[in-house]
């Protein structure tokens, strides 16, 4: 299974579109938030994206253009895997990830995915991947903009982090 995962890309819609012209291929899209405006144009302009597309709502939007955006997703995959994804303010991810990586833990999860620092991680923390992209579009690490290629099969997960 492969998993697109973005954050924070803070209206840019060119980014995200090439993306996903990338990775057409992928089985799912996850935007960890702050693109609200871009990520609701680009559903409207692509409903073959809608059930592939997960989008959960950052600090910065407003939650009123996209139905139903959620501040946490928490998705069952394929070989027992468990995802915990959150934007992370919620959880004060800027102050450490304990807080999130235990949610994580309470609800069965071995991969937590979260953005809003705009700093890229890839972690493992005993039996829990951790996984922040980056930002699209303003990081805040010193590094170009990034995402993560996500692969989940039968031999195990394999986190990917992609500049562009």
């Amino acid at each position: 299974m492969k998993i697109i995962v973005m954050s924070d890309s803070h209206g840019d819609r060119r980014k995200v579109e090439a993306i996903l012209a990338k990775h057409a291929d992928a089985d799912l899209f996850i935007h960890l938030g702050d693109g609200e405006r871009e990520m609701h144009a680009l559903l409207l302009s692509n409903p073959s994206l809608n059930g592939r597309l997960h989008y959960l709502q950052g600090n910065c939007d407003s939650g009123f253009l996209i139905s139903g955006t959620q501040t946490q997703l928490v998705l069952t995959l394929p070989y027992g895997h468990r995802i915990l994804a959150a934007h992370g303010h919620y959880y004060q991810v800027k102050f450490g990830t304990a807080r999130i990586v235990h949610e994580a833990r309470e609800l069965h999860a071995d991969i937590v995915l979260y953005g809003h620092t705009h700093v890229r991680e890839c972690r493992y923390d005993d039996g829990v991947y951790v996984i922040n992209p980056g930002s699209l579009g303003c990081p805040r690490d010193g590094k170009a903009p990034g995402y993560v290629v996500l692969d989940v099969s039968e031999s195990g997960i394999m986190p990917n982090p992609v500049i562009l």
